[in-house]
């Protein structure tokens, strides 16, 4: 079957995005509706996929476009490089999705020292020397690579000298002298002139546009927006309409609602005498589009009424690009407009509201990577200084406080009321009170998946990591960025959703989407507030998966189920032995004997029953599953450094025991069931705290619903040992209810003999961070700060694979695991309790692998609602 590489506007429509770009497809929907498009074709993204593969055009390209290109002279009535009457025709580019300045467009195509005279009869000597210094502008940049600065120079040089401010104040003969130093700016930078020819000229501009989908801020464009690679993009050929030719003429930007706000109403810029082009790049000073009712009534109320059209075809928000030429309105483009995440909730409503949407589609418009922008505070940075450093955007929000070195002295801090951030090279389990006592974390190390920045997002704590600008002496309680330096207790800003750092304190607005989660707004605080609250109920009632919190303490407990956890699935014991109560730890590694193993155990069992019966107080009636310890036991000892230099017995025995325990690999080291099975009576105390913590509550009338979890199980002979135990323990316990006993799936073994395992099991967890190093075969930490950001920009990895599962490697672990493991439990529960439990994208597919439910810090739990619901969606009609 032949291909057709061009389309007519006439012959496509707005379902036909995947071949004509969303441009070229909203350009064919128009024209379908009859609105007044400019005649014009598309060139398909199958065109500019051959040429990127084969670095050569279709054989049969050029007579397409040479067939539709005459199609267009007729309609218009014009000829391209007629030298009495000359057709102009620009050229844009338009993937399947919208990436806003991110490719070419070239505009005025068809000029030459020839036609321009012909263009100057027709429309005056001004304008078409005005169109013609733009081609030679757009053309030298676009297609041969010629700095844009070498044109800017050049005019603003020429604006200086006949001493005006705007480029509508230049003659005819300015113009014309610039179109002269424009060539000469060509000559000197390709050594050829500027070509004559027009099909030459068009046929350049089409394969510059193909070769801009592959620079590098188109790269950097997809990456973030996760945009696939190998779609390509159509070229828009399209005649020229001229809103600079005239006090009758102009070019605008309209929105059918508010863009930033959502509200309803008439939104846009109007520039009057100018190209769509001054617009977008800000030379002048646009009118609010209102003022277009002033200066043309008839073409402003033609275009509100096509924007009423647009928006009822379109059934959302339309942003749309025209031109007015001598009194009449011609529309150059239109989609579905981008917008903020306040807009996109809010608008979202709106149509519902209205009847143009149901709840469903209203779901599918919003997402939770806008509803966390909306949960964080963010800074006013209207007269906001220059940072003094940039990092990873590792956990949105806005946070001011004094600069603090160390993790104690932030406590301090924070104690005697002062806001804290805490600045570290990077974070380690021992910073942990210190990072709860700050208001914001900055770190100089690290990435979107370091220490900082995983503990920051569960606590809802700004956090910008990476900021290798700044040298931090925590030693000297200082940092450096160049010439400025920062100590201790100076005031700091630190911007999570830019990545940005700033000398000083910055106001902040609070966000209402977190007071009305935390209870202190309803529902009807606002247009935004209830936006969200509607949707995400009805994510609520639409999704299958439960929704449950990571928390370690009651005060943790208590704000997951504030903002709707379903349970706790992953409390961390390790947490529990920090701070005052590392000592007690100390004591269990220098025992050297059962008997001091098994006191220090029996002091640890009270500390440990008090943690587990508040947090089952603060979710009763919710299951709340519990992790055994899992790291390993020197994790809680001072570091190396700081014992070398030992002065007592107690500091050179704990210096003995780090020596003694030291580990190549930590992480596949002495931690998790192995360590319960390793230290007797460990596990042992844990399940006692836990069974007698439930058992207290009962007494108390409540209906505590504790599981237990043992980590890092990789063989079914090691599950049962530890339940074996579990069981007899539990059994002692008078009045303690079932307890559950299950594991976590996080090494690659447990995976592959889930069937087995699960004999034993009565739940899975998925542990995916370890998951997800294992079955990579790297660490995460260090990953981050070395090679994974190459790893991206080269495309190994399109998202880290510690944001986002990776579906085709660790992800058919996680299938296998559910497939294999109600094969031999039917009804076996399963779960996910790793960072990848609020990710989004992660959400959807444990959605398709049949989990129970997900797992994430408190502050991630709208944002997995929401997209908990999305997944269950039914496929869009």
């Amino acid at each position: 079957m032949r291909t057709n590489y061009v389309y007519d506007f006439a012959d496509g429509d707005m379902d036909m995005k995947d071949l004509l770009g969303g441009k070229g497809a909203n350009l064919a929907e128009m024209t379908r509706l009859g609105l007044p498009v400019p005649p014009g074709f598309t060139i398909t993204t199958e065109a500019c996929r051959f040429y990127l593969e084969r670095g050569t055009t279709p054989p049969e390209l050029d007579a397409e476009v040479d067939l539709h290109l005459r199609r267009v002279e007729q309609a218009i009535g014009r000829r391209l490089g007629d030298p009495g009457d000359p057709l102009l025709v620009s050229v844009r580019s338009g993937g399947r999705f919208s990436m806003p300045g991110m490719m070419e467009t070239v505009l005025d195509i068809g000029l030459t020292d020839v036609t321009v005279a012909g263009l100057a009869a027709h429309g005056g000597e001004r304008f078409a020397w005005d169109c013609y210094r733009r081609l030679i502008s757009m053309y030298g940049s676009t297609v041969t690579g010629i700095p844009g600065t070498e044109f800017e120079g050049a005019l603003e040089a020429l604006r200086r000298e006949r001493g005006v401010a705007t480029d509508p104040e230049l003659s005819a003969a300015d113009l014309r002298e610039l179109v002269g130093a424009y060539k000469k700016i060509f000559h000197a930078h390709t050594g050829t002139d500027f070509p004559q020819d027009p099909a030459e000229q068009l046929r350049d501009a089409v394969l510059a546009v193909f070769r801009s989908w592959n620079t590098e801020r188109a790269r950097v464009y997809r990456n973030a927006e996760h945009i696939p690679d190998d779609l390509g993009t159509a070229v828009n050929v399209m005649a020229m309409v001229y809103g600079n030719r005239g006090t009758r003429c102009g070019t605008g930007v309209a929105f059918t609602r508010d863009p930033a706000t959502g509200a309803r109403g008439v939104y846009g810029d109007y520039l009057p005498n100018a190209q769509g082009e001054d617009v977008v790049a800000g030379i002048r000073d646009a009118l609010p589009l209102q003022e277009l009712e002033r200066l043309d009534g008839a073409c402003y109320a033609r275009l509100v009424e096509i924007m009423g059209v647009l928006e009822r075809r379109y059934r959302d928000l339309c942003d749309i690009e025209f031109t007015i030429e001598d009194g009449r309105l011609w529309m150059l483009q239109t989609r579905v407009g981008k917008r903020t995440a306040a807009a996109a909730f809010i608008i979202a409503a709106q149509l519902v509201d209205e009847g143009v949407i149901d709840l469903d589609q209203a779901l599918r418009r919003v997402d939770g990577a806008a509803l966390a922008q909306l949960m964080f505070p963010r800074f006013d940075l209207e007269g906001a200084p220059e940072p003094i450093a940039t990092g990873v955007a590792a956990s949105p929000g806005a946070a001011s406080g004094r600069a603090v070195f160390d993790s104690h002295r932030a406590v301090e801090a924070a104690g005697r009321g002062e806001p804290v951030i805490l600045v570290r090279r990077e974070t380690n389990p021992d910073d942990l009170p210190g990072m709860l006592a700050a208001r914001g974390i900055l770190t100089s190390r690290g990435g979107k998946t370091s220490h900082a920045a995983v503990v920051a997002r569960g606590m809802g704590r700004t956090c910008v990591c990476g900021a290798a600008e700044l040298d931090v002496d925590t030693a000297g309680g200082l940092l450096r960025s160049g010439p400025v330096t920062v100590r201790e207790g100076d005031m700091i800003s630190v911007d999570g959703i830019t990545g940005k750092v700033y000398l000083g304190e910055l106001p902040v607005t609070p966000s209402p989407v977190v007071r009305y989660f935390e209870g202190d707004l309803d529902a009807a605080a606002g247009p935004l507030v209830h936006a969200v609250s509607r949707l995400v109920a009805h994510a609520d009632a639409t999704r299958r998966l439960d929704v449950q919190a990571n928390a370690d303490t009651p005060e943790d407990a208590a704000r997951a189920r504030g903002f709707g956890a379903a349970g706790v699935g992953l409390c961390r014991t390790e947490h529990m032995f920090l701070g005052e109560r590392r000592v007690l730890v100390e004591r269990l590694i220098l025992a050297e004997s059962e008997e001091e193993v098994a006191a220090a155990l029996a002091e640890l069992l009270p500390l440990q029953r008090e943690d587990f019966t508040g947090i089952l107080a603060a979710m009763d009636g919710l299951p709340v599953t519990i992790r055994l310890i899992d790291p390993p036991l020197h994790e809680f000892l001072p570091p190396l450094e700081e014992l070398l230099a030992a002065s007592t017995d107690r500091d050179r025995a704990l210096l003995a025991a780090v020596r003694r325990m030291h580990e190549s690999n930590p992480m596949l080291g002495l931690r998790g069931v192995r360590l319960g099975l390793a230290v007797p009576g460990l596990f042992a105390m844990q399940v006692r705290a836990i069974g007698e913590a439930a058992a207290a509550r009962v007494r108390e009338g409540g209906d505590p619903r504790p599981e237990i979890m043992v980590p890092l199980v990789g063989d079914v002979r090691e599950l049962a040992l530890v339940r074996a135990e579990a069981e007899r323990v539990l059994a002692g316990i008078p009045g303690a209810p079932p307890i559950p006993v299950g594991t976590m799936i996080e090494v690659p073994r447990a995976a592959l003999t889930a069937g087995d395992i699960a004999a034993e099991a009565e739940f899975f967890s998925f542990g995916t961070n370890d998951l997800t190093q294992m079955a990579w075969g790297l660490s995460r930490d260090d990953a981050e700060s070395s090679f994974l950001p190459q790893y991206l920009r080269l495309g190994v990895f399109a998202t880290s694979p510690f944001e986002s599962i990776d579906e085709r490697g660790v992800g058919r672990l996680v299938e296998l695991a559910v497939q294999e493991g109600r094969a031999a439990r039917p009804g076996l529960r399963v779960g996910v309790c790793g960072e990848h439990g609020g990710d989004p994208a992660s959400i959807h597919f444990f959605h398709r692998a049949g989990l129970d439910y997900v797992s994430c810090s408190p502050y991630r739990l709208p944002v997995a609602r929401l997209e908990a619901g999305r997944a269950a969606l039914p496929p869009a009609g």
